[in-house]
C-alpha cells in the first residue's frame, strides 16, 4: 500500500522526544510552535492538520497526527512571561495540579491571559483539548472517544495529584527521568493526552469513521507515537 508515502511533504522539523525530559520537550514545543504557525500563515500547509488530503504538503498519517498534536499543545507557547517550572519541575507540580483542578471548565480557544502563572497555564491546556475537541468534530470521531475529553482529563490530572501526594514522590520522579520514563509532570499529562486525541483525529481524518484501512490501518493503530511510522 502507498498510504504512508501519500504526499509532498515541507520539510520535517526536528523531532519532539518527550523521554528527553521536560525541558527539552517544552524548550523543542517552543521552537517548533511558532514556526509551525508561520508555515500555515504562509499558506504552505492546510491548516488544521486534520483537514488535509494525500496530495497535500504533508499530507501523511505521520505528519497530520504529529501536527494535529502540536496544534493542541501551542496554547502552552503563547503564555507571556510563562513561569514554565509549572509545567516541568518535580516541586511545583502540587501548585499546578491545585490550580489546573480549580480552573472552571470553559469551552473557548480563543483566549485571554490574566498574568496570573498557575491560572494561565491552566487555561491554555484547557483550550488546547478544546481545540482538539474542535478538530475531532470537523473530521467525525466517534462520539465515544470524542465526549468528555476535559472531564477524562481532570481524572487523569486528580489521580497524577494523589501520585505528587506521596512520600518519596520527587525522587521516584528523578528515577523515571533517568530511566527515560515519563513521571506525571504536567507537561508529561498533557503531552500524552494530546498524542492519544490527535490519533484518534488522525485515524478519522485518513481512515473515515468506519476506519476501512486494512494492514496500513493496522499498522497506524499499532503505533502509540507518530514518530514510529514511516515518513
Amino acid at each position: 500500500m502507498a498510504l504512508f508515502g501519500w504526499g509532498k511533504d515541507v520539510p520535517s522539523e526536528e523531532v519532539l522526544d518527550a523521554r528527553a525530559g521536560a525541558d527539552a520537550l517544552l524548550q523543542g514545543l517552543d521552537r517548533i510552535a511558532s514556526k509551525y504557525l508561520e508555515q500555515a500563515d504562509r499558506g504552505d500547509l492546510v491548516y488544521p492538520a486534520c483537514k488535509r488530503k494525500p496530495d497535500d504538503a504533508n499530507g501523511t498519517p505521520r505528519e497530520i497526527w504529529r501536527h494535529t498534536r502540536l496544534e493542541g499543545m501551542r496554547y502552552l507557547t503563547m503564555i507571556p512571561g510563562r513561569d514554565s517550572a509549572l509545567l516541568t519541575e518535580p516541586s511545583r507540580q502540587a501548585e499546578m495540579i491545585d490550580g489546573f483542578l480549580r480552573q472552571q471548565p470553559h469551552e473557548d480557544t480563543v483566549i485571554d491571559f490574566t498574568g496570573r502563572a498557575v491560572d494561565d497555564i491552566a487555561i491554555a491546556i484547557i483550550a488546547g483539548l478544546n481545540w482538539l475537541n474542535h478538530c475531532a468534530l470537523l473530521v467525525k470521531v466517534d462520539r465515544a472517544k470524542a465526549s468528555g475529553t476535559l472531564r477524562n482529563f481532570r481524572r487523569v490530572v486528580t489521580v497524577a495529584q494523589q501520585w505528587w501526594s506521596m512520600d518519596g514522590a520527587e525522587a521516584r520522579c528523578g528515577d523515571m527521568q533517568q530511566a527515560r520514563e515519563l513521571p506525571p509532570l504536567m507537561l508529561n499529562l498533557v503531552w500524552l493526552e494530546c498524542t492519544h486525541l490527535a490519533k484518534d483525529i488522525t485515524a478519522a481524518a485518513v481512515f473515515g469513521p468506519a476506519g476501512e484501512g486494512g494492514d496500513a490501518q493496522a499498522r497506524f493503530q499499532a503505533a502509540v507515537d507518530p514518530d514510529e511510522l514511516p515518513a
